[in-house]
């Protein structure tokens, strides 16, 4: 397109016979406009099949086919089997990911600036979507449209098909084995870019937003956020994957993948799920199929849920915060109500629970400390899509443990089965395990109480009705901002309800305390700081048992 202002013009007659001398051919040499300035000598056997743009610095070489986008500064293009635009083509923008169900039910339409809240906003409540933000989402999804070009200061190099894929500045693309229909963006600063693609990669209706793409890794209608990166052959379909989540060699059908969602193994399946801050064992695997109906079951992983090497897990099922899955699991637990709990798979495939006891653990608030420090985002200084609550103990897993304590005192008047497990909603339990999971919790519930009263004391007591807390997407959040986001019209109304319950969370904090916590509590104020020691000397001897542990094993294997 001739745009006098950039010195944009058509090439001339004695330009395009140069180009042809240079090996260049085209099917029609009016439809190639050139700015003022460019340096010929650059562009060396290369096919124009259709209209381009050539700005300043850009160097082609060996491009089979070559049309219909615009080449910004000092963008390298060189062994390409071809590059090419279709006109209208939407580059990934609005294609329907149909996470969760695999029906399609609960689709998210992918755009830039996706966020992980958004998601899943429109996933675990379609309904919101179909009443309230069908009407605007059309023309949303206009604005968010991306141009047919290569941006400026690009790389492309040894690659095969790309078709109908924006490519923004400074992305660098090395190797790829086919692109089509899709957006790959790069958010840093000159200099700082963290989007990459890699050999061997395919990817098909995708957006790739500062995330990587690398070692032949495999995507079909996805969208790859912020600081993820998919490598070593990972295959993914219909899946969305938010802020630093990294998967490699296995694969993902439907997957929510929420921020910090970790899979390294070959053979392990994720599927129908939602996760975040959750680690994959090998060969985890997960079933959403029933015989009759299809693929209809889905569930939900709460955040910092671990599964162990051979896991496996038949949705729909809803697997408490924090806690570690072992065995296969077939009766469609819901342990949410007991965070922070070992889950074993027995011969029979029921789950027995042992409750809070992921407590004990050393490495529970090493990674509170260490999931912020590997936030790629900030590294990079990124404008940031995904709101993330790195605590481990916030009002919502609080909330879960307080509630926990009744259940488990109502459970213990019981007396146990035969078989000396005490059974509630189809899980097992023994009389021991209870005992000590209401004393962790307890502790865990002062030591969360020590972290964040100033002085160890309450706030004034609250009449209010407490308020329920959420996790949307990696955010912690009272519920009555969901409910004020649910009656919103305009994703843009969201995003900033969404910042505002993450800007006022130290304050909704300590509302919450004031009221949620009675006098029982209140009556205890002075022991918060003992109870909260007692909790950090568990915790040590956690992590001092584990390095004797080491230090035995690496005496054995010395030499």
């Amino acid at each position: 397109m001739i745009d006098p202002e950039q010195n944009i013009r058509k090439i001339t007659p004695e330009e395009y016979t140069r180009l042809e001398s240079q090996g260049c051919e085209a099917l029609n040499w009016n439809d190639v406009d050139i700015q003022e300035g460019l340096e010929l000598g650059n562009i060396r056997n290369v096919k124009f099949s259709g209209p381009v743009t050539i700005y300043r610095g850009v160097t082609l070489r060996n491009i089979g086919d070559l049309g219909g986008c615009s080449i910004r500064e000092n963008a390298i293009l060189e062994n390409i089997a071809s590059l090419e635009f279709e006109p209208e083509a939407l580059h990934g923008v609005g294609v329907q990911v149909a996470v969760l169900d695999e029906t399609g039910t609960r689709s998210v339409p992918i755009y830039p600036g996706l966020s992980s809240q958004i998601a899943t906003l429109m996933a675990r409540d379609p309904r919101w979507r179909q009443k309230k933000l069908e009407t605007g989402l059309p023309e949303f999804l206009d604005s968010k449209a991306t141009a047919a070009e290569i941006g400026e200061g690009a790389v492309i190099k040894n690659c095969g098909q790309i078709k109908n894929v924006s490519i923004g500045n400074e992305v660098v693309i090395e190797g790829a084995s086919r692109l089509v229909n899709g957006t790959i963006i790069n958010n840093a600063s000159s200099g700082r870019a963290l989007t990459y693609v890699g050999s061997g990669v395919e990817a098909e209706n995708f957006i790739l937003e500062d995330g990587r793409l690398e070692s032949k890794a495999s995507i079909l209608n996805c969208y790859v956020g912020q600081g993820c990166v998919l490598s070593h052959g990972f295959s993914a379909q219909d899946s969305i994957f938010f802020a630093n989540s990294s998967m490699e060699n296995g694969e993902a059908h439907a997957l929510l993948s929420g921020p910090y969602s970790v899979s390294m193994h070959k053979g392990t399946l994720l599927i129908g799920c939602q996760t975040s801050f959750m680690n994959a064992g090998s060969s985890t695997n997960q079933s959403n199929h029933m015989y009759k109906l299809g693929p209809v079951h889905w569930g939900l992983l709460e955040r910092g849920v671990k599964t162990s090497s051979g896991s496996y897990l038949m949705l729909g099922a809803k697997i408490g915060a924090f806690s570690l899955l072992m065995g296969s699991h077939k009766t469609h637990p819901d342990s949410s109500e007991f965070p922070f709990s070992y889950l074993f798979g027995d011969e029979r495939g029921a789950t027995v629970v042992v409750p809070a006891v992921m407590l004990r653990s050393c490495g529970l608030l090493r990674d509170e400390m260490k999931w912020p420090t590997r936030d790629k985002r900030l590294k990079r200084k990124l404008p940031l899509h995904d709101r993330i609550t790195f605590n481990v103990l916030n009002p919502f897993t609080v909330d879960a443990m307080l509630k926990a304590i009744p259940v488990i005192e109502e459970l213990l008047s019981k007396p146990a089965d035969d078989d000396l497990y005490v059974r509630y909603k189809g899980m097992k339990f023994t009389r021991a395990a209870l005992e000590r999971a209401k004393n962790l919790y307890s502790l865990a519930i002062f030591k969360y109480l020590s972290m964040v009263l100033p002085d160890h004391k309450f706030p004034r007591p609250d009449d209010k009705e407490p308020a329920e807390w959420i996790d949307l997407g990696g955010q912690i959040m009272p519920r009555e901002y969901l409910n004020r986001i649910l009656q919103t019209e305009d994703i843009s109304e969201t995003e900033k309800i969404c910042d505002e319950a993450m800007q006022r969370y130290d304050e909704l904090q300590l509302q919450w305390i004031a009221s949620r916590f009675g006098e029982w509590w209140r009556e205890r104020e002075h022991h918060i700081q003992v109870n909260a020691e007692k909790f950090d000397e568990m915790v040590e001897e956690d992590r001092q048992q584990y390095l004797q542990m080491l230090d035995r094993e690496t005496e054995m294997l010395s030499l």
